[in-house]
């Protein structure tokens, strides 16, 4: 119980349906006394906190609102470092939803709350993210649109009954979910893999046109971006000021069927200009300061990374060990790439870094020899590469290989 023995709980509140109909839920059918609203930050446009702020009034709802911009902009920062993906788009919903997560469970621990609450439902990621870190509290965890098998149209039907602030339960077509690092659209005719989107689901990025180019340089210290065209920047205006630039190229959109974590194929729309930027950049010059085998090792290791970004497991002790090999490598990730925008195209055309693995004299067709090594020195190396395949193939030429039998069986 809180001090004052008043039963209170901490809803994660957008003021959308969802979160707004799991008010008068957690009161009624879950006895809470006070449920007290918590919009955190991580990049969402103005109008959402507007909404939150509006619906919370009407509500009579105590609100906080928690600026988590910069936390959530160096997560993001620390993300490229590992290139990190999910299918092929880079993350963004998956990074801020623990960072939320947290954000709530700081205020839920200053009010005093006994519990913490959600509007997810039981289909998505988006549960077991926020839950990976609220389970690790003594405060208990109530999902009211999951545990009551709510729909959208009980919800609509509800929050008309109840009179609730919100516009018949129509937050427009599409369900947008938007943050500094990118911003998701699903829902509605999106869910047909066949519909060709409208140009309307987007607002981060122009059309791709092709018809003009702009060159960017980004600066990188230990594999951190820190600069843009010379101009050292912070994380969050760093992140801003290339999602303009990039998505005024049409930079930055995807369009795929995402796995989730609970099995279910979904069609998910993404815009993400500035990360598509940073990505490319970063990884160009990983290809210019790292070896082959670093390189190598290190795809399996973002991997492993990205898959634990993308479940919210951050925290988890495998990624402690795997950060370990990436700040280990990251150490020599500092120099500039320049980047060419063009046509919806983020394309690195050029990388410099005093920690470069590269020598010009070396691989030029120009030079006779590399560091005393002379190209005749290659021979005996050219005679002995694909021996075993060579003596493989012979072996086989040589030796009567029995035809299997179309059944799957052999000849006895």
């Amino acid at each position: 119980m809180s001090e004052n023995d008043v039963n209170t709980v901490a809803l994660a509140f957008s003021g959308g349906l969802d979160t707004t109909v799991c008010v008068p839920l957690l009161e009624e059918e879950y006895g809470y006394d006070e449920v007290i609203g918590v919009t955190v930050d991580v990049g969402q446009p103005d109008t959402e906190f507007a909404e939150a702020r509006e619906t919370a009034d009407a509500l009579g709802l105590e609100h906080f609102v928690v600026d988590a911009r910069e936390e959530f902009a160096e997560l993001c920062l620390r993300s490229v470092r590992a290139n990190a993906d999910y299918q092929g788009y880079p993350l963004g919903t998956a990074l801020a939803r623990p960072v939320i997560a947290s954000a709530i469970l700081d205020v839920a621990h200053e009010e005093g709350c006994d519990a913490v609450a959600h509007g997810c439902t039981g289909k998505g990621n988006d549960q077991l993210r926020f839950e990976a870190v609220w389970r690790d509290s003594d405060l208990n965890v109530i999902a009211p649109v999951r545990e009551l098998g709510l729909t959208r149209e009980y919800e609509i039907e509800y929050a008309a009954e109840r009179n609730l602030p919100v516009e018949g339960g129509n937050e427009g077509a599409w369900s947008i979910d938007t943050n500094l690092w990118s911003r998701s659209i699903e829902g509605d005719d999106l869910e047909d893999p066949s519909y060709v989107p409208p140009e309307e689901i987007y607002e981060w990025t122009d059309p791709p046109s092709g018809t003009d180019s702009e060159l960017v340089e980004i600066g990188f210290e230990d594999g951190y971006a820190v600069s843009v065209d010379g101009e050292q920047l912070d994380a969050v205006e760093l992140i801003e000021q290339l999602n303009a630039l990039a998505g005024s190229h049409g930079i930055g959109r995807t369009d795929m069927m995402e796995d989730r974590m609970l099995g279910l194929k979904v069609r998910e729309n993404y815009e993400h200009p500035a990360a598509t930027v940073l990505l490319a950049a970063h990884e160009a010059l990983e290809g210019l300061v790292l070896t082959q085998e670093e390189r190598s090792t290190k795809t399996s290791i973002d991997q492993q990374w990205s898959e634990k970004a993308y479940q919210g497991l951050l925290s988890a002790p495998l990624v402690d060990a795997l950060s370990g090999f990436i700040d280990a490598t990251q150490q020599r990730v500092t120099g500039t790439v320049t980047v060419k925008l063009d046509g919806g195209h983020a394309r690195p055309v050029a990388r410099e870094s005093e920690y470069a693995v590269y020598s010009e004299s070396a691989a030029s067709f120009n030079t006779e020899t590399v560091d005393g090594i002379e190209q005749a020195d290659a021979t005996g190396v050219a005679k002995y590469h694909g021996y075993q395949d060579r003596l493989a193939r012979a072996a086989t030429e040589e030796t009567d290989v029995p035809e299997a039998i179309m059944d799957g069986g052999t000849d006895v």
